[in-house]
């Protein structure tokens, strides 16, 4: 049974890898029906990350689930003509592909409303549509080393490297998302479709430079672009005697408590702690301090401290010990069930909360073609038109009763 805020919206998810699949996922966990278009040969993820099996990799199903899969030669004419159906009987259409490519087969958004006026057209593109960059392809690398990230890690860390997360491609994932919901909004004020586009470059750029913009927020610009508290430096994981812990004295109440607490009441008025510019002014003595400090008990000790303080803090946890944090514990974040193809399998629930329309896993993240059948018969193709299609090769999948040729 669908559940979700979204239960009875439609999706036609054309995307791929993990920006387009993410943005579904996040649609499929809110109640959505997605189905997912797949090439023959399969979505590119489902052979990256962790497999027991090909083409159902880990990355595949954590981010594919709640879908169904239609695998389809979208080149074909038969492909087509199925497309065509899909996009009569849906609410949503989303796709990552490059607009030319998507044109060439016949699936543009002028295309697409002259079938289904009331659609959500959603695109993520490398670059906006309206600039020189607009057929350039782009991938999270690119997209991280463009929108000043990589340049941040330079000066920061003294080499320049990619964050090791898919950063660019999962936060636009969340951006386009959003944009699907909004555009269902407006559908549902107005009764109207419309084209949206989510640009990678410009997005992450915004979404960098919202700290970042400093003094080109003013013209003339007073002072470079960067967040000088960070750029300064100093906060970073601190050694303890017996591994490493992360805290955050941020108001003049914490650094003051602790101070006082660590018996260096001296460097309250030596380091000006009480006064918020001073104190940021003075932020490299002030860490170097606390490791100090720190350096000399445990982590638990400093734990401790700090609950005793409200001195917000952690220890550092890797990702294998994620599952045994207690709290990640308590509130049940990762879930165990059976995949029917793959066996017991652990997955990360979602997170949103909604009290009258809860987000759930409906189903696991499918095998290629796994509900080709099914759908084409929902759109009303005999099942001899079914069982020719998968006999071309048009289509891929599980052939069921509705397919067979008798």
């Amino acid at each position: 049974m669908s559940s979700g805020p979204l239960a009875g919206i439609r999706v036609l998810d054309l995307t791929s890898v993990v920006l387009g699949p993410v943005a579904t996922h996040i649609l499929g966990d809110y109640g959505a029906e997605v189905i997912k278009v797949e090439p023959p040969a399969g979505d590119l993820m489902r052979a990256n990350g962790v497999s027991l099996n090909k083409g159902m990799s880990s990355i595949f199903l954590a981010i594919n689930r709640n879908k169904r899969s239609l695998a389809i030669d979208m080149k074909s004419e038969s492909g087509r003509d199925v497309l065509a159906r899909l996009v009569g009987e849906v609410d949503v259409l989303v796709h990552n592909m490059r607009v030319k490519a998507i044109e060439r087969l016949g699936f543009g958004y002028d295309a697409v409303k002259a079938i289904n006026p009331k659609i959500v057209y959603c695109v993520a593109t490398g670059f906006g549509q309206d600039g020189p960059y607009r057929d350039k392809p782009a991938f999270d690398d690119i997209i991280q080393s463009a929108c000043g990230l990589v340049a941040l890690n330079h000066e920061n860390l003294g080499s320049a490297n990619y964050v090791p997360s898919l950063m660019a491609d999962k936060t636009i994932g969340v951006y386009l998302a959003n944009a699907v919901m909004a555009g269902l909004v407006h559908r549902l004020r107005t009764g109207e479709g419309q084209s949206i586009e989510v640009p990678m470059y410009e997005t992450m750029t915004a979404f960098m430079l919202a700290e970042h913009l400093g003094g080109l927020s003013f013209d003339p610009a007073p002072a470079p672009a960067g967040y000088a508290r960070v750029l300064a430096g100093g906060r970073k994981p601190i050694p303890t005697r017996d591994g490493h812990v992360s805290m955050l004295p941020y108001t003049e109440h914490h650094w003051v408590s602790f101070l006082r607490d660590a018996g260096h009441e001296e460097a309250i008025e030596r380091l000006q702690v009480r006064d918020r510019h001073s104190r940021n002014r003075n932020i490299q003595e002030l860490y170097a301090l606390l490791s100090q400090i720190v350096g000399a008990q445990s982590t638990e000790h400093w734990m401790q401290v700090c609950e005793r303080l409200d001195i917000p803090a952690t220890p550092i946890y890797d990702f294998e010990a994620l599952p045994e944090h207690p709290h990640l514990k308590a509130v049940g974040l990762f879930e165990r069930g059976e995949h029917p193809t793959q066996g017991a399998i652990r997955y990360v629930r979602p997170t949103v909360k909604f009290s009258a329309s809860p987000a759930m896993v409906r189903n696991q993240a499918p095998e290629l073609g796994q509900d080709s059948a099914a759908i084409l018969s929902e759109l009303g193709y005999a099942a001899q038109d079914i069982a020719r299609m998968f006999a071309d090769g048009v289509v891929l999948g599980a052939r069921s009763d509705t397919a067979s040729d008798d």
